[in-house]
């Protein structure tokens, strides 16, 4: 009997964890973990409620019971005097009840609970990892009595089981805050913008204002008075914004550019006043750390019902309003006319520098190492695309960003990639250097051509280079097209490596290390940025790190630029990095230097379970 008990707890335990890890929402997993618990002791209803900071039960599942009795006790605060769960979460210990009628715990709820048959409640605190009581596990009896021996091991796994559940879930809240907030300000970020843009202007009957606005001279403020002052003035100029009334949004876009949406604005007078009420926020001086500081900003504005028909002509609009406003009215506002289109020139000779460059066979591959940090190994390589000018000058992707805008351009330049990184692979291979996978950045064009499949396995198979050296990276917002999900499972069944870049920064959710067929995660460089300086993003890329592991997945940090940010990551376990720290991208003859330097014989690409094992 006791072996049954206790493979019957192990399965339960196994099938809550494995729902946990896979990202299952707790709702669900409480549900599922009250059922498995009734079915375990016959005769019980079991509750799951949840403790809020403020101290106030809210319940999250009782599948025993009717919905009613959860709802009435919804809000309530806990106390010594109220029934077993808000004392047993008042007082942080177990609290059994055998009379319903009779005990003085249940006096002002016991209308709720006699009625429906039930007579005792045993309720045990479930308890964080920091001892702070943040929910209850509870059994209701229908007869006057107490827990059984063997419904306590039950109840103790149960409550074991649901600390890592809502540990988990406060993990997944977190990510998801981070996904739509600006770390710095608490803003809305990009992402939250963007979303919400796509949707208003998706709506038949659109009326809202966009305002974009910056923040002027702030590359002085941080020149002379050091960064920390510069952040420190971007937080106060937000925190103005946030306080200019009802009716608006404020979103930090990145940098020193925010943006206001305003529902209440449908013409260009309302605008105006906005923009006036925005200025004057910025009158009075600010101080700080004994430095005062004249805040200055320059706005551009549009109107969803006349100055553009998508969401990426609107916000193209506005960017041309603050630009103009820049360049000619510093410090104040200018909204949108169609004569503004200064900076279309400029996309197009960006467009035509990089056909140019591809027609001219112009553009080549530069290589960023992924090392492996406790071994100090380059175990891979990013390739990153950049242009040869005629005077000889190599130029970055970021000056010709805009023309891959050019979906034509788009293609192309991916064509180009692989067939230079095939190239490069074939070679490393014959002179026996050890490498485990080329990565390359596609973009949605990529997918949406048609004969991705064809074009990524043309070029390997002409330099008799195996697929499975390829890695193919995607971003969130990439992924979330169903369609290009399919894409991505098919290419990675062919062999390819998938790792999904800049997690966390766009429509971040644990669902989708679940969903998707994915072999690595890359941490945004936003998260190693913040790792050092802020608690929660720590314990975000620590909780990361670890359920990756557990997983299967490899994981790679970007963006590492100090050895400190190093020492931290390798410390929390994080086997893969990638950063200035280490190297900044460099041409096909560098890489190979350095590979004969660090690395040895080839070994078969891993895969991203074997990653993980291998590169610990």
């Amino acid at each position: 009997m006791q072996a049954r008990r206790e493979s019957e707890l192990s399965a339960l335990q196994n099938e809550i964890l494995e729902a946990v890890a896979t990202g299952v929402p707790f709702t669900e997993v409480a549900d599922t973990l009250c059922r498995r618990a009734e079915a375990l002791a016959p005769g019980a209803n079991c509750t799951i409620a949840s403790i809020d900071a403020g101290g106030f039960i809210h319940p999250v599942a009782g599948p025993g019971l009717p919905r009613s009795y959860g709802e009435a006790l919804d809000g309530h605060p806990i106390g010594p005097e109220v029934g077993s769960c808000g004392t047993a979460a008042f007082l942080g210990i177990p609290v059994e009840v055998t009379d319903i009628a009779t005990d003085f715990r249940w006096k002002d709820y016991q209308d709720l609970a006699l009625p429906l048959g039930l007579k005792a409640c045993w309720s045990s605190p479930i308890k964080s990892r920091e001892g702070r009581v943040v929910g209850t596990f509870a059994f209701y009896y229908r007869e006057s009595r107490g827990p059984s021996d063997v419904e306590r091991q039950l109840v103790d796994t149960c409550v074991h089981l649901c600390s890592i559940a809502m540990e988990r879930a406060e993990v997944s809240r977190r990510l998801q805050h981070l996904a739509y907030h600006d770390q710095m300000t608490g803003l809305f970020n990009r992402y939250a913008f963007d979303e919400i843009i796509a949707q208003s202007m998706s709506l038949p009957a659109r009326s809202f204002g966009l305002l974009l606005l910056d923040i002027d001279n702030l590359k002085q403020v941080n020149d002379r008075m050091g960064h920390s002052v510069g952040d420190a003035l971007i937080c106060e100029v937000a925190r103005r914004l946030a306080n200019v009334g009802a009716g608006i949004n404020v979103y930090r876009l990145g940098g020193d550019e925010f943006a206001v949406i305003c529902s209440d604005c449908d013409d260009a007078e309302n605008m105006a006043e906005l923009a006036g009420r925005l200025l004057s926020q910025m009158e009075q001086p600010y101080e700080f750390d004994g430095n005062t500081m004249l805040l200055q900003i320059t706005i551009g504005g549009v109107l969803s019902n006349s100055d553009g028909t998508s969401a990426d002509l609107l916000r193209q609009n506005a960017d041309l309003a603050l630009y103009h406003a820049k360049q000619t009215a510093r410090g104040d506002y200018i909204h949108f006319h169609p004569g503004l289109r200064t900076s279309i020139q400029c996309r197009t000779e960006q467009i035509a520098l990089l056909d140019s460059a591809l027609n001219e066979n112009r553009v080549f591959a530069h290589f960023q190492p992924v090392i492996c940090m406790r071994r100090a190994k380059i175990v891979g390589v990013e390739a990153l695309a950049r242009i040869r000018t005629d005077e000889g000058n190599v130029v970055s992707a970021g000056a010709f960003a805009m023309g891959l805008t050019d979906s034509k351009n788009a293609f192309r330049l991916t064509g180009c990639m692989l067939e230079q990184i095939a190239s490069a692979m074939r070679c490393w291979i014959d002179e026996g250097l050890e490498l485990r996978h080329v990565a390359v950045n596609l973009s949605t064009v990529d997918f949406q051509r048609g004969n991705l499949e064809e074009r990524l396995r043309a070029p390997f198979e002409a330099h008799n280079v195996p697929l499975s050296f390829l890695q193919i990276e995607v971003t969130e917002n990439v992924l979330m097209d169903q369609e290009v999900a399919s894409q991505v499972a098919r290419l990675r069944a062919q062999g390819m490596q998938i790792a999904l870049d800049d997690f966390g920064t766009g429509f971040a959710s644990l669902s989708h290390l679940r969903d998707f067929p994915l072999d690595y995660i890359k941490i945004d460089k936003s998260f190693v940025d913040s790792l050092l300086t802020d608690t929660a993003c720590s314990a975000i890329v620590e909780a990361l790190i670890s359920m990756a592991h557990k997983m299967q997945i490899g994981i790679i940090a970007e963006g590492i630029e100090t050895a400190e940010q190093a020492a931290r990551l390798l410390e929390i376990g994080c086997p893969l990095a990638q950063g200035y720290h280490y190297a900044r991208p460099v041409d096909g003859e560098t890489i190979t230097t350095l590979l004969r330097s660090f690395n040895g014989k080839v070994s078969p690409p891993a895969t991203g379970s074997d990653h993980v094992r291998n590169s610990a």
